[in-house]
């Protein structure tokens, strides 16, 4: 089994040491040359994820021909707004039998894609049928220091689906298949917001009972979208709706909810994704949920408020006191 994996931040570089740790040969690509030479001779990814050893069996690349050619599953772990051109440029080296898993989290600004529907847009893929979708409550630091672990693999093809289970599965890290891939994706995608919402709450000083609201009335906002969009009900109840929203929205290492808690601060959002080495995904998910729910015309309050803070049109305590202010209703 040839993998290749799209993407060396913190997560593509845990998914290639996961696999490399089960006697896979893993190809993983960075778009950075010289993360790259520096992976290869320190057998680490000191830029994404300093401290944890890279197994033997990856092997750095830049090239995308060499990642992709010949490969038997691609893993693409590229930040969301890099997904369309990224496949765009390995569709000439990837065999057409190649099985695509997405790792990435999003909504496409402008086409309100999500990951899979431009990874098919892109291939020109009449069905999903040789595509999954990765996703579920994980930080990337967790999982390679071998901290028990559960996802959920979503695809259209059931058997793929069961196969990719088998060949990610280990002892810490537990794989949940799903036919959901709709409800997979938009509840890995929409977290995103909410973490951000969570950490203004935080950064504001707002306190717990705040930040469980915002978790709470963030899911059932998703959930309307999500339902509206042909998803299932009890996909946002598990590991990749209520699940990864609780791990995003609480968790010290999440990047989403700490760009919530420097914007509550205070701090511009200019500095702040200056200051960030990886991708916060949130930010740019913001501006495609919110033109979804109108497009799709369904009720999304909190994520319309972290919309007017992200653009400067509205300062953190009264977006919070405007969403306390909003009529009252049944839950």
């Amino acid at each position: 089994m040839r993998i290749g994996v799209i993407g060396a931040g913190s997560w593509g570089t845990t998914l290639a040491n996961l696999l490399a740790g089960k006697g896979f040969g893993v190809a993983l690509w960075a778009y950075e040359a010289e993360l790259v030479s520096a992976m290869a001779v320190k057998r680490e990814n000191d830029l994404y994820l300093p401290g944890i050893p890279l197994s033997q069996n990856i092997i750095p690349t830049a090239s995308l021909a060499e990642a992709a050619g010949n490969r038997d599953i691609l893993f693409l772990v590229t930040p969301s707004h890099a997904i369309r051109q990224t496949v765009r440029e390995i569709a000439a080296h990837s065999p057409a039998r190649a099985m695509l898993v997405i790792a990435s989290k999003g909504i496409e600004n402008r086409t309100l894609l999500t990951m899979s529907a431009v990874v098919r847009d892109e291939l020109a893929l009449a069905d999903g049928q040789r595509l999954a979708v990765l996703s579920g409550p994980t930080f990337a630091l967790e999982v390679s220091r071998k901290i028990p672990s559960a996802v959920t693999l979503a695809s259209e093809n059931q058997p793929l689906a069961r196969d990719i289970q088998q060949i990610l599965s280990t002892s810490f890290f537990r794989v949940y298949t799903n036919a959901d891939v709709t409800g997979v994706e938009l509840g890995g995608a929409l977290k995103n917001v909410i973490a951000i919402a969570a950490g203004i709450s935080d950064g504001l000083l707002f306190g717990y009972n705040t930040r469980a609201a915002l978790i709470t009335r963030g899911l059932a906002e998703i959930s309307r979208l999500a339902l509206k969009m042909g998803a299932a009900r009890d996909t946002l109840s598990g590991l990749s709706g209520l699940g990864d929203l609780v791990l995003t929205c609480t968790g010290e290492l999440s990047r989403n909810r700490m760009v919530g808690i420097r914007l509550g601060r205070g701090e511009p959002l200019e500095e702040i994704t200056r200051d960030m080495r990886s991708v916060a995904e949130g930010i740019r998910t913001a501006e495609s949920a919110h033109d979804l729910s109108r497009k799709m015309e369904v009720s999304m309050p909190i994520t319309e408020q972290v919309c007017n803070i992200l653009r400067g049109i509205k300062n953190p305590k009264d977006a919070v006191m405007e969403l306390m202010a909003r009529d009252l209703k049944d839950e």
